[in-house]
């Protein structure tokens, strides 16, 4: 019972009518069977169609020995005729990053004599897998060249083959196929066995942009988006962009050189706070020189500002001393004894103050969840 695919036939046909054939409850909702079909099952990496039939929504398609098995969240009689109606922007996003995977690709594969050996469209980005050593710089000249492709709108040619036809044809495929073969030309992009929906011509993908190419397994990991998500992802970076540059005032094309200059400036700074920092902790163990145990408490520092201020009281108290440092509810500590062992100090100090935290015999730092109260009262009995 084979299902007639609309989808081959005209992928951009939107809604069409089918006869039920057969109508089954299964678990998450009812599995519906037309005697033809525009909703795209599952299947070479790109996801389900969505969309209504007669009036029911459907969740979700798949394939199972030529059969079209649409799961829908309501039944529908057999032999009823009934109308579908596909979800029109889920399915051409689809078209659009399928048709720009096969391109990018197929461009790749050109250039490194590589397989691609993984696709996944996802619901946020095209993720491709290459067996190949792929530079972000070289990666950046493969996506305008792509963009280029694009622009001159070739169009898309679909047929099925086999025999001694299919053997004539140098096409891409991940694994041997019997049978009828369907392949997709982007001439003078790619040649490719699969069985997606595509656009009719190549300017239909709109744009194309890599995201990120990370090393994985033998070779790469490849973030791509196509069409009007690619729009829609430079739109959203642009703005936040021209945000960057008015905060920073610098022209939006400039605003990379803005935050360096930025971080320079912000560099010092910190070396500069940091140099006052050691002046001030050097004061105070000056006047807490011969102390013995000592327990300071600071307003809110950076974890290695505690470290720095322990370490310089320590130099000259001759014996414990415990810094900590923000407020009721949250607080960070340093806690050090030269040539001492604080281990059971800390463990009880991290159980009585809510604390986490460790490091060496003789110091120790993390935080803890507590009032001063608690703090003062934890070392009036140690």
């Amino acid at each position: 019972m084979e299902t007639k695919k609309l989808y081959y036939d005209d992928p951009f046909l939107r809604e069409f009518t089918a006869q039920v054939l057969t109508c089954e409850q299964v678990k998450g909702g009812w599995a519906v069977v037309l005697d033809a079909t525009a909703f795209y099952p599952e299947g070479g990496g790109q996801p389900a169609d969505h969309g209504t039939l007669g009036g029911v929504r459907v969740l979700d398609v798949h394939e199972k020995d030529g059969a079209i098995i649409h799961l829908c969240d309501a039944p529908l009689e057999p032999g009823a005729a009934v109308c579908g109606a596909l979800d029109w922007e889920r399915r051409f996003d689809h078209m659009q990053q399928h048709s720009g995977e096969h391109i990018c690709s197929g461009l790749i594969c050109a250039r490194y004599g590589c397989d691609n050996v993984g696709f996944h469209l996802g619901a946020d980005v095209v993720t491709i897998d290459f067996n190949a050593d792929i530079a972000w710089e070289e990666l950046m000249e493969l996506e305008r060249r792509a963009n280029a492709y694009l622009h001159e709108d070739h169009a898309i040619e679909i047929g099925f083959y086999r025999g001694a036809a299919l053997d004539a044809i140098d096409y891409r495929s991940k694994k041997p196929i019997e049978g009828d073969v369907r392949i997709v030309r982007f001439p003078g992009a790619d040649c490719c066995a699969c069985c997606g929906t595509h656009v009719r011509s190549s300017g239909q993908v709109g744009v194309v942009k890599f995201l990120s190419c990370q090393k994985f397994r033998e070779g790469v990991r490849i973030e791509l988006l196509c069409g009007a998500r690619a729009y829609r992802a430079l739109a959203v970076a642009w703005e936040q962009n021209l945000h960057v540059a008015q905060s920073l005032s610098a022209k939006p094309t400039e605003s990379a050189a803005a935050v360096k200059r930025l971080e320079d400036e912000l560099g010092e700074v910190k070396l500069r706070a940091a140099r006052l920092e050691g002046q001030v902790f050097a004061q105070v163990a000056a006047r807490l020189a011969g102390e013995g145990d000592v327990l300071l408490f600071e307003d809110e520092m950076s974890p290695d500002s505690v470290r720095r201020l322990c370490d310089a009281v320590l130099d000259t108290c001759g014996g414990r001393c415990a810094v900590f440092a923000g407020a009721d509810g949250a607080w960070k500590y340093a806690v050090g004894q030269r040539d001492g062992d604080l281990r059971e100090l800390v463990k009880a100090l991290n159980e009585a103050l809510n604390g986490r935290g460790g490091g060496k015999p003789f110091f120790a730092q993390g935080s803890a969840s507590c009032t001063r109260k608690e703090i003062e009262a934890f070392f009036a009995g140690v």
